[in-house]
């Protein structure tokens, strides 16, 4: 499927058709197919890519660095205590120096409206590698493992996000569900619904693609007869640990548990995380959380038995982050 998204940056997928997502999954299956058997040739020799990080990050900078390695490309890491991006220099004037030096940029941080401006004004593409309203490197990712791991045509796929449903990751499923007319259920309380403006802009999308989204706050209604069940952690990055309280009141009832997941009524359900997931008390945070509510030593928004169990393919979507990442490299530069 020939498709040019040359120079194209990946800010929110809002502006993304259902057919750049389509030709970026396709993409994505055939590097991944390439790098499996051995044939794999790089696309990006002699290009230059600064990957800046505002907030920490495993899968995302790894992915970046992989697949930019594997297709011929450097990169340049930047994070806060190595630049003056916020101290002595605005982003936009940042913006215009990385671009007179680099083909692409990646940003991972808090603001929307800072990889925005980004692209406003560095001139080369730019990459959303998270912010605090969307994650879309990820869903790509999350899209590409569920065409995997399920037969369905992709406006067949039922999935449910239960858990915080206004975080970054929540909000982005929504929004590539409408884009590509998937069955999409958020279970979470009213108080963290995604934002009614969200809401009303994928379902203007649904209209067209024909998109089924559902917004309840019964987690059993919301996972009945889907395909994947998806979820997240309850406080996000930067979040003071205070949170932890009014969450773990509002969000018990969504924790991912055998029970949650035999309410799909399918017993080929798959679970989906796009980590880390606290499902134990072996880290720093989760031992915090554990002594706090000892009810949850063995696991917040998804128990242990659920994550080590069959059902998981969590670590599948994070292997695809590099697949797609790689995709979005090759589509804007290759």
């Amino acid at each position: 499927m020939a498709f040019n998204n040359r120079n194209r940056s990946l800010l929110s997928l809002v502006h993304h058709t259902d057919r750049d997502l389509l030709y970026l999954l396709q993409l994505s299956r055939d590097l991944k197919n390439a790098k499996y058997s051995g044939v794999a040739r790089p696309r990006l020799v002699g290009k230059n890519i600064a990957l800046i990080f505002e907030k920490t990050s495993t899968r995302t900078r790894c992915a970046f660095e992989v697949a930019a390695y594997d297709e011929g490309a450097h990169v340049t890491f930047i994070d806060p205590a190595s630049s003056q991006i916020g101290r002595k220099e605005s982003m936009k004037d940042t913006a215009r120096v990385l671009g007179r030096m680099y083909d692409a940029i990646e940003y991972r941080g808090a603001g929307q409206r800072t990889v925005e401006e980004l692209a406003d004004y560095a001139g080369v593409p730019v990459f959303n590698g998270l912010t605090d309203d969307f994650h879309p490197t990820q869903m790509l990712a999350d899209v590409l493992t569920m065409t995997e791991h399920c037969p369905k045509p992709l406006t067949d796929i039922a999935f449910a996000f239960v858990g915080d449903g206004r975080n970054n990751v929540a909000n982005s499923l929504l929004l590539v569900a409408a884009k590509l007319g998937m069955d999409v259920r958020i279970g979470a309380p009213k108080q963290l619904w995604p934002d009614a403006d969200h809401r009303a802009l994928c379902q203007e999308f649904a209209a067209v693609s024909g998109a089924r989204i559902t917004v309840t706050e019964d987690p059993a209604a919301a996972v009945a007869g889907v395909d994947f069940v998806y979820t997240d952690v309850w406080v996000s990055m930067g979040e003071p640990m205070d949170t932890w309280g009014e969450r773990v009141d509002l969000l018990l009832p969504y924790q991912v548990n055998s029970a949650l997941l035999s309410a799909a009524g399918n017993p080929r359900v798959r679970f989906m995380h796009c980590l880390p997931a606290y499902h134990n008390c072996d880290t720093e945070i989760g031992a915090q959380i554990a002594a706090r509510y000892p009810g949850l030593a063995n696991g917040v928004e998804v128990t242990d038995e659920v994550f080590e169990g069959p059902a998981n393919i969590a670590f599948e979507q994070a292997e695809n982050r590099m697949h797609t990442i790689k995709a979005v490299l090759v589509a804007a530069l290759g």
